[in-house]
């Protein structure tokens, strides 16, 4: 069936709800509530395609955009909902939650024209604040920075036939016995795009026999609003903070002991690359590897992440056909299929965490609909905590995120290569 949406692109930003974001930002939320609530932070956006610009107009209505964050809180609705599906979070946090107000006030934004034309540029935004409150900027700081992109600096797509796309992907998917979940609400290309994703993926699970191969989303508002369930637990933010805070000693260590001792079992799937994968495993003892049930890998060349995977378990004397790996990097269909054949051949279970590839992959009209429209490739990472600079190494050395200096000495701590 057709979808009835409109097509076209111009259409006016609204904030659709607190919880439309992802689920990782409150479980990261309650974390800094119990154990660093006075961290003081700063947030630090980064541009990966530098050749890429923004315009003026595009940065000017998403400074104004932000001013909306302040209008929308928790509703009693929706805490009665979170109490119900997501019962590790506490009462004493979601009074808090119920609380709290987005400060627009706490983020930066600045335009910085090109020397060629002064209505295109880049872009610097920072959010500064208490770790507690600015948290919860970052992925509707980047979704809606993609969605003003997308209708004032390139205009030439529209939503036509993103639903039936969204369908076809889960049947292809699922056909594959690809477990998977959609992860697309931090480069989306705006909230109609993912809620027609949403919808097609839904659409396409109730037509196929193996249903329980579409797992949810990570985007609490789209869970709620489709009964799916919502999926997400730690963070690289998590690691990165812990470390800097404790001058990086033991900081994969004690950033999983703070975690498990919050959520016990209900959130143990960890992030192994925030310090490079070979890091992580050091710390990864033989009582953690236990009590962590899955491992996520987002970054480096994923087809030795399983191997490797295993050869860890196997030298902890644990039987790694009880564990599992989501793989959330740059998936598509080609990729989650490979993946998944060589985890069935190990014995391994896995999933997958999708994201641009459902909620951003779209042709451009001036192309007859044939050629590519090419996504924003964008992050927001946690910069500074107490004034200690914060840095992610991960198994890509193009992803380094932090202060070169900073990025030196932590590889020289952990004994990982410069380059």
């Amino acid at each position: 069936m057709a979808s009835n949406t409109n097509t076209s692109v111009e259409s006016e930003f609204k904030v659709m709800s607190i919880l439309d974001t992802d689920l990782y930002k409150f479980t990261m939320q309650q974390a800094i509530f119990e154990y660093h609530p006075t961290a003081q932070v700063e947030y630090r956006f980064t541009h990966r395609d530098k050749h890429r610009q923004f315009s003026k107009v595009c940065i000017d209505n998403f400074r104004e955009a932000l001013n909306g964050f302040s209008n929308v809180q928790l509703t009693q609705d929706e805490r009665v909902w979170l109490q119900d599906k997501c019962k590790f979070f506490k009462p004493a946090y979601l009074d808090y939650l119920q609380s709290y107000k987005f400060r627009p006030e706490q983020i930066s934004v600045t335009f910085l024209p090109s020397s060629d034309d002064p209505d295109m540029g880049s872009v610097k935004i920072e959010a500064r604040g208490l770790w507690l409150e600015t948290v919860l900027w970052e992925v509707p700081l980047m979704a809606c920075l993609c969605e003003m992109y997308f209708q004032y600096t390139d205009q030439d797509w529209d939503y036509m036939g993103q639903e039936e796309q969204a369908t076809h992907k889960a049947t292809s998917l699922l056909d594959a016995r690809c477990t998977f979940s959609e992860f697309g609400t931090r480069r989306r290309r705006s909230f109609v795009t993912q809620d027609l994703v949403v919808r097609g993926l839904v659409k396409g699970r109730d037509a196929h026999e193996w249903k329980e191969g579409f797992f949810g989303t990570s985007n609490v508002y789209l869970a709620m609003r489709y009964n799916l369930n919502v999926i997400g637990t730690i963070a690289h933010e998590w690691f990165m903070g812990i470390a800097a805070l404790g001058d990086y000693k033991d900081a994969a260590g004690t950033a999983l002991d703070l975690w498990s001792n919050l959520y016990g079992d209900s959130l143990s799937v960890t992030l192994t690359d925030t310090f490079s994968t070979e890091v992580f495993y050091r710390e990864f003892d033989n009582r953690r590897a236990n009590q962590w049930k899955a491992l996520r890998q987002d970054s480096g060349d994923p087809t030795v992440f399983a191997p490797r995977a295993k050869r860890m378990y196997e030298e902890r004397g644990i039987d790694y056909t009880q564990k599992a790996i989501i793989f959330s990097d740059g998936l598509d269909f080609k990729k989650a299929k490979e993946l998944n054949e060589q985890c069935q051949q190990l014995g391994f279970k896995c999933s997958f965490g999708i994201g641009t590839w459902l909620t951003n992959d779209f042709k451009k009209k001036s192309s007859g609909y044939k050629e590519q429209s090419k996504a924003l490739n964008i992050v927001v990472k946690l910069g500074s905590i107490n004034g200690k600079e914060c840095v992610k190494i991960s198994d890509e050395i193009t992803k380094n995120t932090g202060v070169p200096e900073v990025v030196a000495k932590v590889k020289d701590i952990y004994q990982i290569p410069v380059s």
